[in-house]
C-alpha cells in the first residue's frame, strides 16, 4: 500500500469518479492511476469502486470507509510535513483561504495587508465561492480556511470559530418608495420588504437563513427575483431596477453607494455569524494562528488549541457563551 494510491482515490471521489480530470489535476495518466486502484483492491482483496466497463460508477460501502481513512492519513502526513517546516522555516509556506466575495472585498482586506507585512516569504492564496463550495474545500483539503457564514455545519469534520455578527440593510434608488419612507423618518417593517421583487444572497445549505425565517415568522414569502454571490453584483442590479437589494450593511459604502440609499434592517432580521473553520486534526503553524487573530482578535491562540480539544458539542458552546463578538 502507497501514499501514492491512497491520494489516488482520495482525489477521484473529490473529482465525482472522473479519472480523467483526476488525472489531469494531479499531472499523471489517466492509465497510471486506473493501474494503481487496482492494485490497491487487488492488495486489499476488496473493490473500492464499482465499475461499467471502464468507466467508474459509485463507491462501494466498504469503498467509503478505505477512502475516509486515506484522507485523514493523508491529512496526517500534511501535518508531519507542517510540524518540520514550522522548526525549518517558521516565517515560510503557504495559506489557502476559501471565502465569499463580501468577506473578501470588505471584511479581510485589513487582515490580509497585515498578514502579508508580517510574513512576505508565505504565500497567500484567497479562493472564492458559494457557502457549500467553500466548505468543501476545506474539507476536501484543497483549502486552509474557510471564511463564510452558512453550510459549515454540513462537514462534522471541521472546527468552526465564530469571528463577528453581522447584519443587513436594504438598498433602494433615491426614488422608490422605501427610501421616502426612510426620508420621513418612518421605521421599515417587513410587511414593506414584502411588498417588493428582491435581490439578495445565493443561500447556503441550511435551508433556513435568518431572511428566510423573518419572512416565515410574519406569514409571509419574499419574492427573490436573483440572487449572487457578489454583493456588487446585487448593487448593480438593484440599480438597474429589477428589485431591492438585501445585502450584508458592511457590503454598503457611504462613498462608491451614494447613488443609492441604504436602510438598515437590523430590527427585521436576525444577526448571522461569520466563522472560520479548518480540518479537525490540522497541524496549525505560527502563521495561521497569527491570521485568525488578525481577523478574529478574541480567536487567540489559547482560545483556538481549546475549542480543539473540546470532546462535545455542548464543552465547545460552553467555551464561547460568555464571549462578545464584534457586530457589523
Amino acid at each position: 500500500m502507497k501514499l501514492q494510491q491512497l491520494r489516488y482515490i482520495v482525489e477521484v471521489l473529490n473529482h465525482d469518479l472522473n479519472v480523467s480530470a483526476t488525472a489531469e489535476s494531479l499531472y499523471t495518466s489517466q492509465p497510471g492511476i486506473s493501474k494503481q486502484i487496482r492494485t490497491l483492491e487487488d492488495e486489499l482483496g476488496i473493490q473500492i469502486f464499482e465499475r461499467s466497463g471502464k468507466h467508474l460508477t459509485r463507491v462501494t460501502s466498504a469503498g467509503h470507509e478505505i477512502i475516509r481513512i486515506s484522507s485523514e492519513i493523508l491529512a496526517k502526513v500534511e501535518s508531519i510535513k507542517a510540524v518540520a517546516s514550522q522548526h525549518t522555516h517558521p516565517d515560510q509556506g503557504t495559506l489557502n483561504i476559501s471565502t465569499t466575495h463580501t468577506q473578501a472585498r470588505y471584511a479581510l482586506p485589513e487582515a490580509i495587508r497585515g498578514f502579508i507585512q508580517r510574513y512576505p516569504n508565505v504565500l497567500l492564496n484567497m479562493h472564492q465561492g458559494t457557502p457549500a463550495q467553500i466548505a468543501e474545500a476545506v474539507a476536501k483539503g484543497t483549502a486552509d480556511f474557510a471564511i463564510a457564514t452558512e453550510a459549515m455545519y454540513i462537514f462534522s469534520d471541521l472546527i468552526t470559530l465564530p469571528c463577528y455578527h453581522w447584519n443587513r440593510s436594504i438598498l433602494v434608488k433615491p426614488d422608490h418608495p422605501l427610501a421616502k419612507k426612510q426620508f420621513r423618518g418612518e421605521l421599515l417593517t417587513i410587511e414593506d420588504v414584502a411588498r417588493y421583487s428582491l435581490v439578495t444572497y445565493i443561500f447556503g445549505f441550511t435551508g433556513k437563513s435568518e431572511l428566510d425565517q423573518a419572512f416565515n415568522d410574519a406569514g409571509l414569502k419574499p419574492k427573490i427575483v436573483f440572487t449572487a454571490t457578489d454583493a456588487d453584483v446585487i448593487k448593480t442590479y438593484v440599480r438597474v431596477g429589477i428589485g431591492i437589494g438585501v445585502l450584508a450593511s458592511m457590503a454598503i459604502d457611504p462613498e462608491q453607494d451614494k447613488d443609492l440609499v441604504a436602510i438598515d434592517a437590523s430590527h427585521i432580521f436576525k444577526a448571522s455569524t461569520t466563522k472560520i473553520c479548518f480540518r479537525k486534526g490540522t497541524f496549525l503553524r505560527s502563521y495561521m494562528y497569527d491570521f485568525i487573530e488578525r481577523f478574529a482578535p478574541h480567536l487567540t491562540r489559547n482560545l483556538v488549541d481549546q475549542a480543539v480539544q473540546t470532546k462535545s458539542l455542548e464543552e465547545f458552546e460552553a467555551l464561547f457563551c460568555d464571549l462578545e463578538l464584534p457586530v457589523y
